[in-house]
């Protein structure tokens, strides 16, 4: 799956929000400071020429939807992620997250639990 820019994954952020709208709707789903609305415009077109999003004409409107799930995408950037900075291993990413202190002993036992659990 390709990957986005800052400012592609803000709009596709909106996008998922809003799960199809306009282009004032996704403006609207926008945190603030919202970009003018011509940027966002311009982002929307290149996620539908990315294939991240799917477009309908109405005249002189277009009404957007996503054509990649949020879930699809957070699962393909994590991949990559660790991939890229850890030679593909989860356990190296884990383990480099505890110790930055960004996940606790505790944080990560209780992680396991649920790993158990989801699995059974």
């Amino acid at each position: 799956m390709k990957t986005l820019t800052k400012a592609e994954e803000q709009v596709m952020q909106a996008v998922w929000k809003v799960k199809e709208g306009f282009i004032r709707d996704i403006l609207e789903a926008m945190p603030a400071p919202k970009p003018h609305q011509n940027t966002v415009s311009t982002i929307l077109k290149i996620l539908v020429d990315k294939e991240f999003v799917g477009i309908r004409v109405y005249g002189r409107q277009h009404h957007y939807y996503p054509l990649v799930t949020k879930d699809a995408y957070s699962k393909s950037s994590i991949k990559n992620l660790v991939k890229g900075y850890f030679g593909g291993s989860f356990s190296d990413a884990v383990s480099f997250m505890v110790k930055e202190n960004s996940l606790s002993v505790e944080e990560l036992e209780i992680l396991l639990t649920q790993l158990k659990k989801a699995k059974k």
